[in-house]
């Protein structure tokens, strides 16, 4: 009888480590093989981001996500190869992606707002820019935020789903700004002659750029003055100074020449 159940014993420990054996093998090899297939598809994924360029806290990002969505995917296929059931385990997990999804959702809109701004930058780090009704020079792209800093050096925290899901007005993209001024002179002004005198004064100045070449027009007749619009050209970095000095030169010449800036004002006529 002893012989019998050590037999029996015997056969059923080849059995279940011939089928167990061969199942821990097979996972074996998955790992080893699913591994080496993560690793080549990370420097395949760096090399492609740096061909496109993107930022460097993007591509550790993006290469850590899709790494980790890989090893899970590869735990699970061993668990499968070791007979655990893995639908139950799948269920589980989208599930809880599900919650973490419901209760995130406007960090997640932050988040995919970023990458996408991150993805296809609509703007850089230094660029100054205009989005949500702020204005600022870009200090940091983050994952979940954007950070500008304004003229007067305040910062302001803008949420990248936001920005990514609105206008923005990107002042830097170009090399060069048309710069526009509006005048008004009165109505007793001599047209020609302030005409001439607004177009010396931008081809006068050295930041003015002569491709485009300058333009002045007469706008509009207005209540109370006449206005003239100046457009000139000029690079991007100095658009704030010529902006200043025209304004500025502009007042000086016009009143050396006795061509009257008027206040606003309104005529009134009376009948008997």
């Amino acid at each position: 009888m002893k012989n019998i159940d050590i037999k029996n014993i015997k056969d059923l420990l080849i059995d279940y480590g011939t089928e167990y054996g061969l199942k821990l093998i097979g996972a074996v090899v998955i790992w080893i093989i699913g591994s080496w297939i993560i690793k080549k598809i990370k420097k395949i994924l760096l090399k492609a981001m740096n061909k496109l360029n993107y930022d460097e806290s993007l591509e550790r990002f993006l290469t850590s996500l899709i790494v980790g969505i890989l090893k899970v995917v590869l735990i699970v296929l061993i668990l499968g190869q070791l007979g655990v059931e893995t639908s139950t385990f799948a269920a589980i997990l989208a599930a809880a992606g599900l919650a973490i999804g419901l209760a995130l959702q406007g960090s997640l809109s932050n988040f995919a707002g970023g990458i996408l701004i991150m993805i296809f930058k609509p703007y850089r780090i230094g660029d100054y820019i205009k989005a949500q009704g702020e204005s600022g020079t870009v200090k940091e792209i983050e994952i979940f935020t954007t950070k500008l800093n304004t003229t007067d050096n305040k910062e302001i925290i803008i949420p990248n789903g936001a920005i990514s899901n609105g206008n923005i007005t990107n002042f830097s993209t170009e090399k060069v700004r048309r710069v526009d001024l509006k005048i008004g002179v009165s109505y007793e002004a001599d047209i020609k002659q302030t005409k001439e005198l607004l177009m010396r004064i931008m081809m006068e100045n050295p930041k003015v750029l002569r491709d485009p070449e300058p333009l002045i027009v007469l706008g509009e007749l207005a209540d109370s003055s006449v206005n003239f619009y100046m457009r000139s050209w000029a690079n991007t970095d100095d658009y704030w100074t010529v902006y200043f000095e025209m304004l500025e030169t502009s007042k000086i010449e016009l009143d050396k020449a006795g061509i009257e800036i008027p206040y606003p004002q309104m005529d009134i006529h009376t009948k008997n």
